[in-house]
């Protein structure tokens, strides 16, 4: 029974009380009216429609009217078997996004009433108890936020998710697909992000190992000790700030689980079956779509991202080792023998420390202070247009 429904019977089991205790003389009517909170007029219509019609009298007729506003039966089917056909398990905020899109007129809350009513959804349980979130950031740029979830974002394959977002408007910067999360993968987020915005003041993450060295498990970072990506982001200017429980990480999370409900559901939808074809689809489409919905407005005006000049990103962006070299004029970097050609500045290097950097695309370079000595591919083997900057 809805409430509406509820409220007239209740109403009209006071005044049956109200009425037969006046007839039987225990109440005037000028009390009868005051236990029902109407005036001595009121009680008196009221008794006179009750005499005549009995309790049909008193029923508001309004309703029992079909309003104006309710939508058409095939309206309400249309966009139950749409669901059905294509968007089986959805959640209702994913499908209303599509339905909007494509032309539905009808507000979210219409949506999910008519599905839950049909059984298509579950009504969602209730809330836990209340907390206090953190405030977030006043301008863009002020903090950006990264994190990785594994999934099965491809039917039968898993892989994990990249995501870099502002934390003043949810807006997601940076979003792919790698086979595994690790350093080249963090970089290439924030690079994504330096190119398109500009640099930023501090950046928010877990404690996985690419990001920190944790001396202790479940203990504070070592700040002193950067990994490779904290290295690259003291290059960059930007402060890191580790996270130290999944609530803090509050904002990242409740994204994945978003992007968990959606993004397999959207790739299945364009029948993407491989890694390549996914990222082209975030890059294109989804990533796009899920910023439209979800972004928020910043609490003031203005941006802390400060513009990109003329640094160089493929060494701000890079993993750096030091190395020493062999009596052959040799670097042995992960297995592969890295050698140095010969040039006009030096006969040899040998005992030499110099550094090996790696760079996104796996390619690798060898330093001697400010100055490259050669530059190879993924297998190690020299590149030519090295060999010419070295000659």
């Amino acid at each position: 029974m809805r409430q509406t429904e509820w409220l007239q019977e209740t109403r009209m089991r006071r005044f049956e009380e109200a009425y037969w205790k006046w007839r039987a003389r225990k109440l005037t009517q000028d009390e009868a009216a005051e236990l029902l909170g109407v005036c001595e007029r009121t009680f008196r219509r009221y008794t006179e429609r009750y005499e005549e019609d009995g309790p049909e009298g008193l029923y508001d007729k309004r309703m029992r009217q079909t309003s104006h506003k309710k939508a058409p039966g095939f309206e309400v089917q249309d966009v139950i078997e749409k669901y059905r056909e294509r968007h089986q398990g959805w959640n209702v905020k994913h499908y209303y996004s599509h339905y909007r899109r494509g032309g539905g007129k009808r507000s979210y809350t219409w949506v999910k009433t008519a599905l839950q009513a049909a059984g298509e959804v579950a009504r969602a349980k209730g809330k836990g108890k209340h907390r206090k979130k953190r405030d977030k950031s006043p301008l863009i740029g002020m903090m950006i936020h990264q994190d990785g979830s594994t999934h099965e974002w491809v039917k039968g394959q898993k892989h994990d998710l990249i995501a870099t977002m502002d934390d003043a408007t949810n807006e997601i910067y940076s979003l792919f697909l790698v086979e595994e999360e690790g350093t080249q993968s963090s970089m290439r987020g924030v690079r994504e992000t330096v190119e398109a915005k500009g640099i930023f003041c501090t950046f928010y993450s877990d404690r996985a190992s690419h990001y920190w060295h944790t001396p202790e498990a479940g203990g504070k970072v070592d700040k002193k000790n950067p990994t490779q990506f904290g290295a690259a982001m003291e290059r960059l200017g930007v402060e890191m700030i580790p996270a130290y429980s999944p609530e803090a990480r509050g904002r990242s999370e409740r994204a994945f689980a978003t992007h968990q409900e959606r993004l397999p559901k959207e790739l299945a939808l364009a029948e993407i079956a491989d890694i390549e074809s996914a990222n082209r689809y975030i890059k294109e489409i989804y990533l796009a779509r899920f910023n439209e919905e979800f972004k928020k407005p910043a609490r003031e005006e203005g941006s802390a991202f400060v513009p990109l000049y003329d640094a160089d990103l493929d060494e701000i962006f890079c993993e750096k080792y030091e190395r020493k070299v062999g009596n052959d004029n040799c670097v042995v970097f992960e297995g592969k023998r890295l050698q140095i050609p010969a040039d006009r500045h030096r006969f040899n290097y040998v005992r030499a420390k110099v550094k090996v950097h790696r760079y996104g695309d796996s390619t690798l370079a060898i330093f001697h202070g400010p100055r490259c000595l050669a530059r190879y591919d993924v297998c190690g083997k020299p590149l030519e247009e090295a060999k010419k900057k070295a000659a």
